[in-house]
């Protein structure tokens, strides 16, 4: 696969707003497969680095996906460019891939981390779910006991169990939720988490077909598209703030100083 084959891969995914190009650099790298440059639109792949296909087609989705969210957000690579939008967007991609048969896991390839992967699911994920739905429920029945006691739930929380306020209340939550625990206490804590039963009960579909969290999570709080240009003043709007707030700062530092001075 070629560069300009790369480019018409990448665009049989998903269309870009902007143009963009895609580069071999003909080398390898110890430290990146790939990176994308925001202000020329490249994406620079070390093609060297690559020992398949498949491999390269994971890395090419992954700064298309840096592409997409650049161009989303009005041409500006957010500081924080791994976060749950952009793994949403290239957990997307990825199944997009797969099902144009551009793009495989290929787990399949190995029957011993296959055997593996159903230790895991099944000794750990499965049973973590299933033990913490138990505590949720023993947790709430101490909760009872501690009111008909005159005994602080919180105090018992905090100092008999020794647990975090956070893990006993979504243990709880948990606990409460209809659901297979053989997704997993973490996938369980994402529908816990949905408070109308409509989208827990969308929650529970999408990670049955087999989407990422993170694509869960910004599909349940998917919000009306704001444009590049909003997106930009909503930006403009909170740099100004800070750069009021540090501007107040620097001059009560100023004056701290000046007064300590004299």
């Amino acid at each position: 696969m070629n560069q300009d084959q790369v480019k018409e891969m990448l665009l049989g995914l998903e269309e870009s707003p902007a143009d963009f190009s895609v580069v071999f650099s003909g080398k390898s790298s110890r430290k990146v497969n790939g990176l994308y440059k925001p202000y020329d639109r490249e994406i620079l792949l070390h093609n060297k680095n690559f020992e398949s296909e498949n491999q390269l087609v994971y890395t090419a989705i992954h700064e298309y996906a840096h592409h997409l969210c650049c161009q989303a957000a009005g041409g500006e690579l957010s500081p924080r460019h791994h976060n749950t939008e952009f793994w949403a967007r290239f957990h997307g991609l990825l199944k997009k891939a797969e099902e144009a048969g551009i793009y495989s896991i290929g787990i399949e390839s190995s029957p011993e981390l296959l055997a593996v992967t159903e230790e895991i699911k099944e000794k750990y994920l499965a049973e973590n779910g299933r033990l913490m739905s138990g505590l949720g429920k023993l947790l709430e029945k101490a909760h009872l006991l501690c009111l008909s006691a005159g005994i602080r739930y919180e105090d018992y929380i905090d100092r008999v169990l020794c647990l975090p306020r956070t893990t006993a209340r979504t243990a709880v939550k948990v606990a409460s939720v209809d659901m297979d625990p053989s997704f997993g206490y973490e996938a369980m804590k994402i529908v816990a988490s949905q408070r109308s039963p409509e989208k827990r009960a969308k929650a529970r579909q999408l990670l049955t077909e087999g989407n990422s969290p993170d694509s869960v999570k910004i599909s349940l709080s998917a919000k009306e598209e704001e444009s590049p240009r909003e997106k930009l003043v909503k930006e403009k709007e909170r740099l100004e703030k800070n750069i009021a707030k540090l501007t107040a700062r620097l001059e009560h530092v100023e004056q701290s100083l000046a007064s300590l001075e004299t």
